[in-house]
C-alpha cells in the first residue's frame, strides 16, 4: 500500500481528499438511508470544478511524481512529445466549495499552488476568474475569492467534533475532470495521523475519492461541511476506500485568519517535543505514556520564559488535556498569540503548573543536513559503558561532528551494533548530556553515573541525547 499525499501541485501528480469543517448543530444518529438525492439537489450547486494552469519545466520527471498508470495519464495530459519544448503550459483540475454568497470559495493549497491562472467552474456552466485570499501549506487549505454578478449557492460548515465513526457522509467533487460527482460512504475512522504535516487529524472515509476530488466537501447528512477531502491511500491511483479529509475544526480556524490576514497566525511554545513510549512513561515518574515530552527549549521563547524545562512532560495546555505528543502542536497553534495560559507539566514525577504567554509561529527555514560523519580511529581518553564508547567534547570532536558550542557532555565514539543503545537509534557523533534527568558534563560523569545506575539495581536508564536530527530522551535496558 501507498500513501499519495495529497500536496502535489499538478492534477496529474495528485490524489484526492478533502475536507472543511466548521461549528454547526450535530446531525442525529440515523439508520441507512433511503436515497440521496435531495441532498444532492442542493448541494451540488455549490460545489465547484477548479482548473489552474501553470508554465513548468518538462524537462525532468517533477520529485515525488506518484507512479500512475497510463489510463490516469489519459484523463489528465496529453502523452509527452520527446521533440516538445522543455517549458509548455500544463493543467489541473480539483474541486471546491463556496462557504459564502459573496463568492468565497475553499479548496486545498495544492491545488492552486503556484498555478499562473485559476478558473472556477459551476455546474450551471458559469465560469469566474479566481484570486488566491491566502493558503496555508501545513493544513492544505486555501480560500480563494470570485467577483459574481448574483448571489451564490453555498453550504454552511459543519461541527467534525461530533462526528463518529460509522456516520453516513457524501462527497462531492470533480474527479477525473468528469464533472460534479456524488459518492458515499461512511466515516471509517477519525483523528488519522497520516505523516502529512504537523497538525494530521484526517477524517478517513470509505467514500469513492478520486483525482479531481482533492479540495471537494466532505457532508454529513444535514448538509453541512465536516471535511476539506485531501488524500487517500492506494496502490494504483483509484479508489480503494480509504480516503482522507480535513475536519471541519482545524479548516474552519485556518479559513477565518486567511480570510481576515491573507495569512495564518499560530501561536508558539517554543519547545522540542517527542512522543511518550511505555519506557519513558516508567522512567518519568507517569502513571501511563501521555502527553508530549519537552527535549529542547528554545532560548528566549515563551517556554523558557515560563519556566518549562527539558523533561518536562506536558499534559494540559489552556485548559485542553494533552492525551498524546502530536495533539499538543495543534493546541498551541489554535491558541491565540499574546495570551497568558496555564500549563500544566509532569516534573521529576510531580504536577506542576506554570504560566506562559504564546507567541508566534514563525515558518523555519529548511537546512541542509551533511553526509554521516565517518568514525575515526585512534581517539584519546575513550571511555565504555554499555556497549557505548564516549569522550569529553574537544574543538577536534566539535569539527569532526559538528557538535554546536552550546552542547556539553560526552559525544559516542562508538556503538556497539548489537548493543540495546544501538536498537534505540543511537550512532556515532551523538552526544549524552543528561542521565536520569541530571546534567553530566563529560565521559567519566556519564560513565559514573549509568554504572551507579545499574549498581542501585535499575533495569533501565534514561539519557537525553543531541544528534544532528535534534534532541531527544532515549531510555536504555542495563544489561549485566
Amino acid at each position: 500500500m501507498t500513501i499519495i499525499s495529497s500536496f502535489f501541485r499538478h492534477s496529474r501528480s495528485v490524489i484526492l481528499a478533502a475536507v472543511l469543517l466548521g461549528l454547526a448543530t450535530p446531525a442525529l444518529a440515523r439508520g441507512v438511508p433511503d436515497g440521496f438525492a435531495d441532498l444532492a439537489e442542493r448541494l451540488m450547486p455549490a460545489v465547484v470544478n477548479i482548473s489552474t494552469s501553470q508554465t513548468v519545466d518538462t524537462s525532468a520527471t517533477p520529485p515525488g511524481q506518484p507512479p500512475f498508470n497510463d489510463f490516469f495519464e489519459e484523463f489528465f495530459r496529453q502523452r509527452q512529445d520527446p521533440q516538445a519544448p522543455s517549458r509548455r503550459k500544463v493543467s489541473s483540475l480539483g474541486s471546491g466549495f463556496v462557504i459564502d454568497p459573496e463568492g468565497i470559495i475553499i479548496t486545498n493549497n495544492h491545488v492552486i499552488e503556484e498555478a499562473d491562472e485559476i478558473v472556477v467552474n459551476f455546474s450551471d456552466g458559469s465560469k469566474y476568474d479566481a484570486t488566491v485570499i491566502g493558503r496555508d501549506p501545513k493544513t492544505d487549505i486555501a480560500v480563494l475569492k470570485i467577483k459574481a454578478d448574483k448571489a451564490l449557492p453555498f453550504v454552511p460548515m459543519g461541527n467534525s467534533s461530533v462526528a463518529r465513526v460509522g456516520d453516513w457522509v457524501i462527497a462531492i467533487g470533480n474527479p477525473f475532470g468528469l464533472g460534479g460527482s456524488l459518492s458515499a460512504g461512511v466515516i471509517s475512522a477519525i483523528n488519522r495521523d497520516i505523516n502529512a504535516g504537523p497538525y494530521d487529524s484526517f477524517i478517513q472515509t470509505d467514500a469513492a475519492i478520486n483525482r479531481g476530488n482533492s479540495g471537494g466537501p466532505l457532508f454529513n447528512l444535514d448538509g453541512e461541511v465536516i471535511g476539506v477531502n485531501s488524500a487517500i491511500i492506494s496502490p494504483s491511483g483509484g479508489s480503494v476506500g480509504i480516503g482522507f479529509s480535513i475536519p471541519a475544526d482545524l479548516a474552519s480556524s485556518v479559513i477565518t485568519q486567511l480570510r481576515k490576514f491573507g495569512e495564518t497566525r499560530r501561536g508558539w511554545l517554543g519547545v522540542r517535543i517527542q512522543a511518550v513510549t511505555d519506557d519513558l512513561a516508567e522512567s518519568l515518574g507517569l502513571d501511563k505514556p501521555r502527553g508530549a515530552l519537552v527535549s529542547e527549549v528554545s532560548e528566549d521563547g515563551p517556554a523558557k520564559k515560563g519556566g518549562i524545562r527539558v523533561g518536562d512532560v506536558i499534559v494540559r495546555f489552556n485548559g485542553a488535556d494533552v492525551p498524546q505528543m502530536r495533539d499538543l502542536p495543534r493546541i498551541v497553534a489554535d491558541t491565540e498569540i499574546n495570551k497568558k495560559v496555564k500549563v500544566e507539566v509532569i516534573r521529576r514525577g510531580k504536577s506542576k503548573t506554570l504560566t506562559i504567554v504564546t507567541g508566534r509561529l514563525e515558518e523555519p527555514l529548511v537546512q541542509k543536513t551533511d553526509a554521516e560523519p565517518k568514525e575515526q580511529e585512534n581517539d584519546s581518553d575513550k571511555l565504555s559503558v554499555q556497549g557505548l564508547t564516549l569522550a569529553d567534547i574537544d574543538d577536534a570532536l566539535r569539527e569532526r561532528f559538528q557538535i554546536d558550542p552550546k552542547v556539553k557532555g560526552a559525544v559516542l565514539l562508538k556503538v556497539a551494533s548489537d548493543s540495546h543503545a544501538a536498537e534505540k537509534g543511537l550512532r556515532t557523533g551523538d552526544v549524552i548530556s543528561e542521565v536520569e534527568q541530571r546534567e553530566t558534563k563529560g565521559a567519566a560523569e556519564v560513565v559514573k553515573a549509568i554504572n551507579d545506575a545499574a549498581g542501585d539495581g535499575m533495569k533501565k536508564v534514561l539519557l537525553l541525547v543531541t544528534s544532528r536530527a535534534g534532541i531527544r530522551y532515549v531510555v536504555i535496558d542495563l544489561t549485566p
